[in-house]
């Protein structure tokens, strides 16, 4: 066993050394540890926080695979799955998985991301057991009925009519494309309408059994819990399901974090949509999710457009009364990222808006960032880190990312000592890259062409 303090960063081997390593406390003290990481038979991680007093917990089970790792025929297939694996397995029907939460008061729900899939429950600590049965069954045996796959293939289909009548995801969605060109990471997480329209069942069974497999899984769970009650749990019910545990076997590799060179255009997108408000994105490509300077990135953007006293919201909505949603923000990934403004306005005031947005990140970039800023900036990351570890389901989601995306562990003490320890010329050098780099601009909105938008 590895003993480590709150303050040493943890990296999460992918192969135990000794049969004694496949078990590490992450963070804690023998007699109280609070995070604890095991690989069972079979390469299935296991990371738990144990949260003193809780009579709840919240257990994710995690495969590494997203929109991204889908190959031409397939495209869609990871989101299309998330829907399927509730629709019933060889012991239980759709309704028998529903009930078994409600009957209990729980809840359960998936997510389908670019980099991974998670399907995840939040119950009372006596009902976890039931979570991890069920959960496990619908990872392991899903039926993927034909005819239930026709039927979430309409639901599907509606849910994407849905989002490309929000011109807010709209433009979003293509402010991504346009940034990431060709790579993978550029395609929508749901696929198109004429890529889930032409999907076969056979392609969604060929992507299941890729990618649902022991050494993909990853399982984390906080709350009221005992990590070896959960192992235990988790390795019977995967026993149960019929799925070999070899014990030489060993989970598959993180994915690389070299940077990507991406062929996305800068310029001008215009979308356009018969709407009352113009939604504007002013970005560029930015850092993967293990760059050092992720810290930084997360002070740049409370500064810049983080929340009610950061520049933008200041700048844009307070003195001018041009929006009344205005912000910025970054999605990291392992090989690529990006950055972006966001701003709705009035059609009439579009030019403006955007103009606005590029000169607070050029401000930014040239007078760098003020003492009381970085103050508010550090204090409002550092506030908000606190308050959301309350939570079981974002002690569960950090203990999944930590394992999938860095390899790495950063107990709270050490995560707060690096926010803090950003500098003013840190924020400003990034800004400068930030504001140098090619500038993509998508508006969605009634316009025809660039040339409506008053720039």
């Amino acid at each position: 066993m590895t003993e480590t303090g709150q303050g040493t960063p943890v990296v999460l081997p992918l192969t135990p050394g000794s049969s004694e390593s496949s078990s590490m406390l992450v963070a804690g003290t023998p007699g109280g540890a609070m995070v604890r990481r095991s690989v069972l038979p079979g390469g299935v991680r296991v990371l738990t926080e144990a949260m003193p007093g809780q009579r709840s917990a919240s257990i994710g089970f995690w495969v590494g695979v997203g929109s991204r790792d889908e190959a031409e025929g397939q495209h869609g297939s990871t989101h299309f799955l998330e829907h399927l694996l509730f629709k019933g397995t060889q012991r239980r029907s759709a309704l028998d998985i529903a009930a078994a939460f409600d009957e209990v008061g729980g809840e359960s729900n998936a997510a389908t991301a670019k980099e991974n899939t998670c399907y995840y429950a939040r119950v009372l600590d006596s009902d976890l057991p039931m979570a991890i049965d069920v959960i496990v069954d619908m990872v392991t045996s899903a039926v993927i009925d034909p005819e239930e796959l026709e039927q979430e293939r309409h639901v599907i289909l509606e849910e994407i009519a849905m989002d490309s009548d929000d011109p807010s995801d709209v433009a979003h969605e293509k402010f991504v494309e346009t940034v990431l060109g060709s790579h993978p990471l550029g395609r929508p997480i749901g696929g198109t309408p004429d890529a889930i329209r032409s999907i076969s069942r056979d392609s969604v069974v060929e992507h299941y059994r890729r990618y649902y497999r022991p050494e993909e899984l990853v399982v984390t769970a906080a709350g009221g819990l005992d990590h070896d009650v959960v192992c235990s749990l988790v390795g019977q019910a995967l026993e149960k399901a019929g799925w070999h545990l070899a014990d030489d076997a060993v989970p598959v590799p993180r994915r690389a974090t070299d940077a990507a060179v991406l062929d996305g255009t800068g310029g001008v997108q215009v979308i356009r949509r018969a709407v009352e408000q113009a939604n504007v994105l002013v970005g560029c490509p930015a850092m993967t999710a293990t760059d050092d300077r992720r810290f930084v990135m997360s002070v740049l953007n409370a500064v810049l457009g983080g929340g009610m006293s950061s520049r933008l919201f200041q700048e844009i909505r307070e003195k001018r009364g041009l929006a009344y949603s205005t912000y910025s923000f970054s999605a990291s990934y392992a090989d690529a990222g990006y950055f972006a403004m966001y701003a709705g306005c009035s059609p009439a005031k579009t030019g403006q808006v955007i103009r606005l947005l590029s000169a607070e990140l050029e401000r930014l970039a040239t007078d760098g960032v003020s003492a009381d800023e970085l103050r508010r900036a550090v204090g409002q990351l550092s506030g908000g880190m606190v308050l959301s570890l309350e939570d079981s389901g974002s002690r569960m989601t950090r203990l999944g990312r930590a394992e999938l995306v860095s390899g790495e562990f950063l107990g709270l003490d050490l995560t707060l000592e690096r926010v803090h320890a950003v500098t003013a010329d840190q924020v400003q050098q990034l800004a400068r890259e930030l504001a140098d780099a090619p500038r993509t601009v998508t508006v969605v909105g009634p316009f025809d062409s660039e040339a409506d938008l008053g720039l």
